[in-house]
């Protein structure tokens, strides 16, 4: 047998340090907060404390977390090359390199002005040759990122006359970016440096000046600047102050480039300032003020020769309706609806073009792509772009030019790679331009995909997406993903990764639980605030379905979330903790309820929507408590837990992970098979780099293939 740990080596214990605190008549004592002292060389050395336990408890699995890592490398084409994407009379694309972490952003001049058809970069190109004829490198990431343990791009934006490129990075991890901008003419960078950032810059039609957003003590995007070249930071422009604790805000610019367009948004609700560039003088204008609970987004269009704004709304229906209004300040009442609200379609964006509209929506849980044809008279057909395969995902990306004819899609399901297609609106033709190469002969036709229901407690009946190698007689080892929160839909997609299991006879699934958005509006509001246990209950009702009908057993099945979706493997935990093998628990949103009850920390309040304000209210109090998975941590037998976390993580504190661990480890009985590993130099996403990330990810499959029996 394998050695498993050092006899003489013992899990770390973190010291009880009772702290009480008063609410609602109710006495709350916490024996750990202590461990949120990040600064502390205590704190520091009890995280390393339990990294090496970690460590020492997964030895065993070096050499399978090193047959992991060869094998993503081996199935990814290392020296790649994206689509080209047209824009303002060039081609831009990105560059990969074999040995290389980040790669290189490129472009070439477009050569035929009629001819949407992408050239065709030559593959295995060395890093210090062309991949086209005229290739000019916009960033080389890899540059960059020299020096630094950690390198994100946090966004990179072309002026509109496509001489300057401004883009941000963020080397620590806090996804706090400093803005820089390129002369492309030259190669020199000019001396503007914004920092404080919060993602990248728009800039405005004359390509004087650019906008960008930073962020409050509670890491709320709250102020909007407009930075004019060649001017000190200290100078800038405060154009919008979001006050609202529970509002975030954005900014971006139309497709047309006519307007500019901030964005101030809650959970619940939206409201959108415009500014026209025909009529700067106009200033900034509020589309339609705030209402509570009505959402909307905003878009220019030309529809019948007339400039109107695309208004995606739920003023009618909680699905939303696609109408148009004049450009101009509009009331809701005077929204024409251009797509009427149908309960059986979620609709979910749209992108104006001059020739037609697309659509996102999605029904019984797909995403659907639908194309609105435009005529001198307005629309002129309404379809959808079909797909084959039982479960898919699709959307379209990008597309900047407004008058482009094709539309960019991404297409992936669970078997089939990612996927690139033009589709023209004018043939009605999709042609395939690349599916993600898989080498060492992949074939999709080897896996078979499906899409089956589990029954909730309440009778709802649950979306679970699964994936296997075709040919299993009878149950397998399953890895179960969830998320639930936010409306986010965990769609079906593709990964060279996960062949890692599915090669070595284990299924994947995804629970599509409620507080997603998969089944529309109402799937998300069925699990948030008061009805936040349809997420939790949901999971479970997947996880016993999967075991009722043969696809796995309760000793071979894994569950895994991150961020939410911690909270969601911390609850399950607690409530069905004989139903799983083992959980992994990235990033999560463990000690929920001290976090909702204190609004400076980062993003507390602007939270309010989501989970409800504990602080204000007792009733939202009893419920987060009847669920938070730090505070119902009991005694009992627990399957074994890796929680994976970042110490400069600004989303989901380090700090919930680490308190968790160490209360499950004093509390629980039975098997007490708890693991917390820290990445000491990344944030919320984890480590930068591909190499990095492989190895991080080859980590968390060896414990799941360990707790499934297939470590072997």
């Amino acid at each position: 047998m394998p050695r498993r740990y050092r006899r003489d080596m013992q899990p770390p214990v973190a010291d009880r340090r009772p702290t009480s605190t008063e609410i609602h008549g109710h006495t709350r004592t916490d024996d750990y907060e202590w461990l949120r002292e990040k600064e502390s060389p205590e704190v520091t050395a009890y995280l390393e404390a339990e990294n090496a336990w970690t460590q020492e408890r997964t030895a065993h699995l070096a050499d399978l977390r090193q047959a992991i890592f060869d094998g993503i490398k081996a199935r990814t084409r290392e020296t790649d090359l994206s689509v080209p994407t047209r824009n303002r009379g060039f081609w831009y694309y990105g560059r990969s390199f074999e040995g290389k972490e980040y790669g290189a952003s490129c472009r070439v001049p477009v050569v035929d002005p009629d001819d949407w058809t992408p050239p065709k970069p030559a593959e295995d190109t060395a890093p210090d040759q062309p991949a086209l004829p005229g290739e000019q490198v916009l960033l080389d990431l890899d540059t960059l990122a020299q020096g630094h343990e950690f390198f994100s791009l946090g966004g990179s934006s072309v002026s509109p006359d496509a001489n300057l490129l401004a883009y941000a990075v963020d080397v620590v991890g806090d996804e706090r970016y400093t803005i820089r901008v390129k002369d492309l003419t030259t190669g020199e960078l000019l001396a503007d440096e914004i920092v404080g950032v919060i993602g990248g810059a728009t800039w405005d039609r004359a390509g004087e000046n650019f906008y960008y957003t930073t962020i409050d003590d509670s890491w709320r995007a709250d102020k909007i600047w407009r930075h004019r070249l060649g001017t000190a930071q200290d100078e800038d422009e405060l154009v919008h102050h979001e006050t609202d604790g529970r509002f975030w805000v954005g900014v971006g610019r139309t497709r047309t480039d006519r307007f500019l367009v901030i964005a101030s948004g809650s959970k619940t609700t939206s409201e959108y300032r415009f500014l026209d560039a025909d009529a700067p003088e106009a200033g900034w204008r509020v589309f339609a003020e705030r209402v509570e609970g009505v959402e909307y987004s905003l878009d220019h269009a030309v529809i019948a020769g007339e400039d109107v704004f695309l208004v995606m709304h739920n003023h009618t229906g909680a699905d939303f309706e696609l109408a148009t209004a004049p450009v101009a300040p509009t009331p809701a009442a005077d929204w024409r609806p251009l797509i009427a609200h149908t309960s059986a379609v979620r609709l979910e964006d749209v992108d104006a073009f001059a020739g037609h509209l697309v659509v996102h929506q999605r029904s019984e849980g797909l995403t659907q792509l639908r194309i609105l044809e435009l005529g001198e008279q307005g629309v002129t057909d309404d379809y959808l772009v079909e797909f084959d395969h039982e479960i898919y995902t699709v959307g379209s990306s990008g597309n900047p030019g407004f008058h482009q004819p094709v539309v960019r899609l991404g297409y992936t399901t669970m078997a089939v790679p990612a996927s690139v297609y033009d589709y023209d609106v004018r043939s009605r033709s999709l042609t395939l331009l690349r599916r993600a190469p898989v080498l060492g002969g992949y074939d999709a036709d080897d896996y078979e995909e499906h899409r089956l229901w589990a029954t909730a407690e309440d009778g709802a009946a649950v979306p679970i997406s699964i994936v296997a190698r075709k040919g299993r007689t009878g149950p397998v080892p399953t890895l179960l993903y969830g998320y639930g929160a936010y409306e986010a839909s965990m769609d079906p997609y593709f990964s060279i990764a996960r062949l890692a299991l599915l090669d070595r006879g284990a299924a994947f699934a995804i629970a599509h639980v409620r507080g997603g958005g998969e089944m529309g509006r109402h799937w998300y509001d069925d699990g948030k605030l008061f009805a936040k246990q349809n997420t939790f209950s949901d999971f479970n009702a997947c996880a016993r379905h999967l075991v009722e009908a043969g696809w796995t057993t309760a000793d071979t099945l894994v569950a895994e979330g991150g961020s939410a979706g911690g909270l969601l493997m911390g609850a399950i935990a607690n409530q069905a903790p004989e139903q799983y093998a083992g959980i992994v628990a990235a990033v999560p949103f463990v000690d929920a309820l001290t976090t909702m009850l204190d609004a400076t920390l980062p993003l507390t309040v602007t939270e309010y929507d989501e989970w409800g304000n504990p602080e204000a209210d007792p009733a939202v109090y009893d419920y987060m408590a009847s669920y938070a998975p730090y505070d119902n941590v009991a005694a009992v037998d627990y399957p074994p837990i890796l929680a994976e976390t970042s110490l400069n993580d600004t989303r989901v504190l380090y700090v919930e992970p680490a308190k968790w661990v160490a209360k499950l480890r004093a509390t629980a009985v039975g098997r007490r098979d708890f693991l917390l590993r820290t990445e000491m130099s990344a944030g919320h996403g984890g480590v930068s780099g591909r190499y990095k990330s492989w190895h991080d990810r080859a980590f968390t499959l060896a414990w799941i293939l360990d707790r499934m029996g297939l470590a072997e």
